[in-house]
């Protein structure tokens, strides 16, 4: 059963039609979907290129990396900790300012 079962009929003329088709295109999300946004007072952000995935793949594959080199430099007792503990939770920032950058839409 469907959460959602009110309709809405919207009349456009042909180009705001046509404005509406290329921001929701844009963004990536369905019309409707598009338009909730904008009704809770979201704007939806530009979906962003494949570019974006492909580079945050790899940070997370660096990320995970640096965990397991840091997991065996505990056991060996041969990392400053607190230096390296530093270091990922500036990465870890990075990786979460570039997310809600990119991703997370924008409130009015």
């Amino acid at each position: 059963m469907r959460k959602r079962n009110i309709s809405v009929i919207t009349r456009l003329n042909k180009k705001e039609q046509q404005h509406l088709k290329a921001l929701v295109k844009r963004s990536g999300l369905s019309q409707e979907a598009y338009i909730r946004h904008l009704i809770n007072g979201v704007i939806p952000n530009d979906a962003p290129s494949p570019d974006y995935f492909r580079m945050m793949k790899e940070l997370h594959v660096i990320g995970n990396n640096l965990n397991q080199i840091a997991s065996k430099a505990h056991r060996l007792n041969v990392i400053d900790v607190q230096e390296y503990d530093k270091a990922v939770r500036l990465f870890e920032k990075t990786v979460k300012d570039i997310t809600n950058a990119v991703i997370t839409p924008k409130k009015y």
